[in-house]
């Protein structure tokens, strides 16, 4: 079922394959900039580079975010680092949790993942490049697959019991619209220095497809920038890890 909300179309769905499917359908159809898809759960959600995404039912907040943008094509990437910044906002916002930012798109609590963003963008016919922003929290979750053991977290494991996912979307939604409103008004500046001060990776030892050195800044693209001993490399998408640098007080690896 579809509701209004302040700033667009909320629908909300039962069980789906993914939201990001439903969202692109929509925008097809010619569904409205900001128009956002909440299911219960996913039967195939997808992550970065085609990775599966579950959940049990109602345990997790999975929303994806129709956007039409007007930002320039060089730009559009950085909407993934703006919406990890609000999505990092919205947790502090209802949740005792101090979340940080791992480049690409990880939000991380105690050094586990909490949740993830997927920025995906399909070309339609005579129309403008369509964006859909897909996010999904760790919410309810009390234990993870084997795999998955000591690398995620949930909300209800952090602080002893799950937000409320209505009341964790408004927030994530407002700010968003915040954050968004900023990165195409004023530029990625703003919204590249909060995402430096929540970061879990400027400053480590990182590799990243086979560049390995120290991450030392986010570019003007939402590129990281890793000084690799003989010279500053860009890297621009890539699966990262990072290590424990001379002093750090972190966990060895994330």
């Amino acid at each position: 079922m579809a509701a209004g909300s302040a700033s667009g179309v909320i629908v909300r769905l039962d069980t789906v394959d993914s939201t990001q499917t439903v969202a692109f359908a929509l925008a097809e159809r010619g569904a409205a900039d900001r128009t956002v898809v909440v299911a219960d759960q996913q039967a195939a959600g997808r992550g970065r580079r085609g990775r599966i995404w579950q959940a049990p039912p109602r345990t997790s907040l999975l929303a994806s975010i129709l956007v039409r943008s007007r930002l320039p094509q060089t730009l559009l990437a950085t909407l993934s680092p703006t919406t990890a910044v609000a999505t990092a906002e919205a947790l502090s916002r209802v949740a005792p949790l101090a979340p940080r930012l791992k480049w690409p798109n990880d939000v991380l609590v105690g050094g586990r993942k909490i949740a993830g963003i997927l920025l995906e963008s399909r070309s339609i016919p005579s129309a403008e490049p369509i964006l859909v922003i897909g996010v999904g929290i760790n919410l309810g979750q009390r234990e993870f697959p084997l795999e998955l053991a000591g690398r995620a977290t949930s909300v209800a494991l952090e602080t002893g019991h799950p937000v409320d996912r209505d009341t964790l979307l408004a927030a994530l939604l407002e700010e968003f619209d915040t954050w968004r409103a900023r990165l195409e008004g004023e530029g990625f500046g703003s919204v590249r220095e909060r995402w430096k001060s929540l970061s879990d990776t400027i400053g480590r030892h990182v590799t990243v497809d086979g560049i390995s050195g120290t991450a030392t800044d986010l570019d003007g693209d939402g590129a990281l920038l890793i000084d690799a001993g003989n010279g500053v490399r860009r890297v621009i998408a890539g699966e990262i890890s990072t290590e424990m640098a001379p002093g750090d007080t972190h966990a060895a690896r994330r």
